[in-house]
C-alpha cells in the first residue's frame, strides 16, 4: 500500500513539475545585434540583459530577421524560441 500511494506522489508531483511554465511567453524589446543564419539563433540587447533566441520553422517574421540587425525589434518567445519578430 505504501509503494502505492508513494508512486502515485510521485507521478502526481513529476505532472505538476513537467507542466510548469509551459506557455509562457517572454517578450523581449531592444536592439538585434547579431543573426546567425547557420544556426537560426539571434542577439538581442533589451534594457538590461542580453537575450538569445532560436527562430523555429513557424516563427512569424523569421523571413526579415537578416534586414533588421542593428535596428529596434520586438521578439515574443516561449523557452528562448522566437514565436513572433517585429520591428518597432
Amino acid at each position: 500500500m505504501k509503494q502505492l500511494l508513494s508512486l502515485a506522489i510521485a507521478i502526481a508531483l513529476s505532472s505538476v513539475a513537467a507542466q510548469a511554465g509551459c506557455g509562457k511567453v517572454e517578450t523581449t524589446e531592444g536592439t538585434l545585434k547579431s543573426f546567425d543564419k547557420e544556426s537560426k539563433t539571434l542577439k538581442v540587447e533589451g534594457k538590461d540583459k542580453l537575450v538569445t533566441v532560436t527562430l523555429t520553422p513557424t516563427t512569424k517574421g523569421a523571413d526579415l530577421v537578416a534586414g533588421l540587425v542593428g535596428k529596434a525589434i520586438k521578439v515574443d518567445a516561449e523557452h528562448n524560441k522566437a514565436t513572433v519578430i517585429a520591428a518597432k
